[in-house]
């Protein structure tokens, strides 16, 4: 078993992980919007989200885990135990909802700390193009489980939209860089496996 560090404060990261088996996790759109409410509460309070993707059977995430003196000292625990709680809660609800038991999502959750600009940009455009390298469409704009739209738009938002097309320079590089990974673009060269 892989030993995984814990989130560290500052820092930033791809989280990411499936259901156990690759079972299915998300079955239909209230699914989706429960596990986001739900990341609502238990991540955006100690975490900044750069970038996600629901898929059936799997998720991804690019956050910065805030520094400390930026959470709200009622929700001071550790970076881990927020995302331990949201799987939680959202595991409960699915057991519930569709007469389960036991663990819904693999354990420990991945995660792999992004530490230069490159890789970050990588790392949106690969969790955008997910649906498209999994045939579930032809481009990003495509598929709503994802905050590849959020980052086109001018809705109000709690993505960090601009300092993602910052990332690209600017909203048409963003696009452009999207159409290039849509093209070539393998977990394994994110991941470095």
């Amino acid at each position: 078993m892989q030993d995984f560090q814990p989130l560290e404060n500052g820092k930033y990261y791809h989280i990411y992980n499936r259901g156990i088996n690759s079972d299915t996790i998300f079955k239909e759109n209230d699914n989706h919007e429960y596990f986001l409410r739900l990341y609502d509460t238990h991540i955006d309070p100690i975490a900044e989200t750069y970038a996600w993707c629901l898929m059936k059977n799997h998720f991804h995430f690019l956050v910065r885990i805030k520094d400390v003196d930026e959470i709200d000292t009622e929700k001071k625990i550790q970076p881990s135990q927020s995302f331990s709680n949201l799987f939680n809660a959202y595991t409960k609800a699915f057991n519930k909802s569709y007469n389960r038991h036991g663990s819904l999502f693999e354990r420990p959750f991945r995660r792999k700390e992004i530490n230069h600009n490159k890789y970050f940009q990588n790392v949106i455009a690969y969790i955008h193009n997910n649906p498209v390298h999994h045939n579930i469409c032809d481009h990003p704009l495509n598929y709503p489980w994802s905050s590849y739209i959020t980052c086109l738009s001018d809705k109000p938002t709690k993505l960090k939209r601009k300092e993602v097309i910052e990332i690209f320079e600017d909203i048409e590089n963003f696009k452009y860089v999207h159409e290039l990974k849509n093209n070539d673009f393998s977990i394994e060269t994110i991941l470095g496996i």
